[in-house]
């Protein structure tokens, strides 16, 4: 397998699981969507708010945007778990676009000014990502909405 493969799987099983995680945060109601706790961002909205901010960021970075640090999305322009949606679809969309037109000397090169190759940084998106499902997920068990298991292998199992 190439890295090209393994990064564009990898990114791809992170958006296909949080579009899972969107089935089960949509059970909620908005103001439990907003509800906040005690725990890394708080409520369900502030974590996805949270995880889009810095998923755009990453990418911005690696397309070497010098202002992508600067980027920040605050959770209370989102009120709604429809605007929060719509704004999370556009960052994924934008980070799986970036990524799909990678080749190996993308992925490999060290972007000027984080230090780190692209393949690196991607697949900190993707382990940063599965860190905040389960924070998540377990908020949803604990506000009543359905879960499930993310790991790895049993998406690429159902992808065949």
């Amino acid at each position: 397998m190439s890295i090209n493969s393994y990064i564009q799987t990898l990114i791809e099983y992170n958006y296909a699981l949080y579009d899972r995680l969107w089935e089960s945060i949509m059970h909620l109601s908005d103001e439990q969507f907003g509800q906040e706790a005690a725990y890394s961002h708080g409520s369900v909205r502030n974590q996805m708010v949270h995880v889009a901010t810095v998923d755009t960021r990453w990418r911005r970075g690696l397309q070497g945007d010098p202002d992508a640090r600067t980027l920040t999305f605050d959770p209370a322009d989102y009120p709604t778990r429809t605007a929060v949606r719509a704004m999370w679809d556009e960052s994924a969309q934008a980070m799986l676009n970036y990524v799909a037109g990678l080749d190996e000397a993308a992925l490999e090169a060290t972007i000027p000014g984080l230090n780190e190759s692209a393949w690196q940084i991607l697949t900190h998106v993707a382990n940063h990502g599965t860190d905040h499902r389960a924070q998540i997920l377990r908020l949803l068990h604990d506000l009543g909405a359905p879960t499930f298991d993310q790991d790895l292998i049993i998406y690429l199992w159902e992808r065949g």
